[in-house]
């Protein structure tokens, strides 16, 4: 009499899931760890704005879940979900965190300095492996010393710098927008599309990379040029504010403007706003180094706003709340 052999139970793995923001830093900061650990994953992200990218992870019990780039504070009750439900989560952040669980499957990477971006924290928790895209994220970030720093600490030349520092800025810009529908690219198409490539100038450089490239370099040069003809609404010494129209264009060059004008002018302070399909506005705030008011003190005093110490922003401003924002804009940083 034979007997068959017992069958061998198969332990199925699922993929990690990242959960990541769809700017230059948040993607950089993404290929970084896909690079060093395996291409493997579920992406959950989407346009800059869209912060709470928790709310649409459900983990079963043991999932990994990495989240890259967005705020603690905006999703802590989804990271306490998922943490109930028996996932273990890995926190990459620089932006305003709040009270951090304290967990065993809870592991934060955080550090909201105003000279820090997403992607040198991953690089650093690397040991360097991928700089150079923590380069590109940090340029995307409009952190152009952290880039140079990055650049000296690892012996690269200036042109490289500049063509690195280029890929970060449309990387960046690609992410603005009210949807998706408004980018040129999806970001977890983008994302895809950048993973062959363990060097950041292989990408652009590669005729394989069905033409994402051009078209991000052409699509920012058409953008911005509209962009930098536009006037300031509102202009007082220290601070200026800009409003756009409302059209996929100006909304897509939104960041980009912003961290221009800055540049340009580093002693004044920028809001730009830009018009919601369904009423009200997006605002980008940007304010000089050293600003006793920092940008995500200011725009935390209204509902959705958040962000950084020079670079913050306000998902929804109520048209009605216009000439409040404006008022308080100008009394903050009015020199």
């Amino acid at each position: 009499m034979s007997h068959a052999a017992p069958m061998t139970e198969r332990t199925v793995t699922a993929p990690p899931i990242y959960a990541f923001n769809g700017d230059a830093d948040g993607l950089c900061a993404l290929q970084q760890l896909r690079l060093a650990e395996g291409a493997e994953a579920v992406l959950v992200t989407g346009v800059k704005r869209d912060i709470h990218l928790l709310k649409r992870v459900s983990a079963s019990n043991g999932a990994q879940v990495t989240v890259l780039d967005v705020s603690h504070d905006q999703n802590r009750d989804d990271v306490q979900r998922l943490l109930d439900e028996g996932a273990s989560l890995r926190y990459f952040d620089h932006h305003f965190a709040g009270e951090l669980p304290v967990h065993p499957r809870f592991t934060a990477h955080i550090n909201t300095a105003p000279d820090v971006c997403t992607s040198a924290l991953v690089n650093a928790y690397l040991g360097g492996r991928h700089v150079r895209w923590a380069i590109v994220g940090a340029y995307g970030d409009a952190l152009t010393t952290l880039g140079e720093a990055l650049a000296r600490a690892h012996g690269i030349d200036g042109e490289t710098l500049g063509q690195l520092a280029q890929l970060g800025l449309l990387l960046n810009y690609n992410a603005y927008g009210e949807t998706v529908d408004d980018l040129h690219f999806a970001p977890e198409a983008l994302a895809e599309a950048l993973l062959p490539f363990a060097d950041p100038l292989a990408f652009t450089a590669a005729d394989g990379a069905d033409g994402v490239f051009v078209a991000l370099n052409d699509g920012y040069r058409d953008d911005m040029t509209k962009a930098r003809a536009l006037r300031a609404e509102r202009d007082v010494p220290g601070a200026q504010l800009i409003r756009l129209p409302g059209e996929a264009w100006a909304r897509r060059a939104t960041g980009t403007l912003a961290n221009e004008r800055l540049q340009r002018e580093p002693d004044r302070a920028l809001a730009v706003l830009s018009p919601k399909s369904g009423g009200g506005f997006v605002v980008s705030l940007r304010v000089p180094a050293g600003c006793a008011t920092g940008a995500d003190d200011f725009c935390r005093q209204f509902e959705t706003g958040g962000g950084r110490k020079r670079a913050a922003g306000i998902n929804h401003l109520p048209e009605a709340e216009f000439d409040r924002f404006a008022a308080r804009f100008e009394a903050a940083f009015r020199v």
